[in-house]
């Protein structure tokens, strides 16, 4: 049964959401993004890499389907890939596209629109959902396979 998280927020609190994320998903590389249009997936995952300290600009990956970043660790350097299936058709234009590679490299990556190719994606991948409430507020659920790292 999958663990289920939830955190409500305002974007002036996104920072300690993404550390407290970052913190209960350290087993975890592939993060599959659900949300509407607006709901902030883009913004999550640019404070994502704020605190991971990549140091290059981040934005929405929506025409290059894919946006690569480095950063440090104690290890030396790794990677995060944010990926935008928005403009895919389907999970066969998401392979000739080379996605399936950022999903099994060991890198960290973030996948926004991940039912447009669901059947690319590891057995260990975790679900955010990301919904814009009212006020300014953003919920987000962290959905995880436990035991299946």
């Amino acid at each position: 049964m999958p663990a289920l998280m939830e955190w409500t927020f305002s974007l002036k609190e996104i920072s300690r959401v993404a550390s407290e994320f970052l913190q209960h998903t350290r087993d975890y590389k592939v993060f599959a993004l659900h949300g509407q249009m607006g709901a902030g997936k883009t913004t999550f995952v640019h404070s994502i890499c704020d605190i991971l300290n990549v140091d290059s600009a981040v934005g929405s990956p929506t025409f290059s389907l894919v946006n690569e970043y480095d950063y440090m660790t104690e290890a030396g350097e790794k990677q995060v890939f944010h990926i935008d299936l928005y403009r895919i058709k389907d999970e066969e234009e998401a392979l000739q596209a080379g996605i399936e590679d950022c999903l099994y490299s060991g890198a960290m990556c973030f996948v926004e629109w991940p039912e447009k190719a669901p059947g690319i994606f590891p057995p260990h991948t975790a679900d955010v959902f990301i919904s814009a409430e009212n006020e300014g507020l953003r919920t987000l659920k962290l959905q995880y396979p436990e035991g299946n790292l």
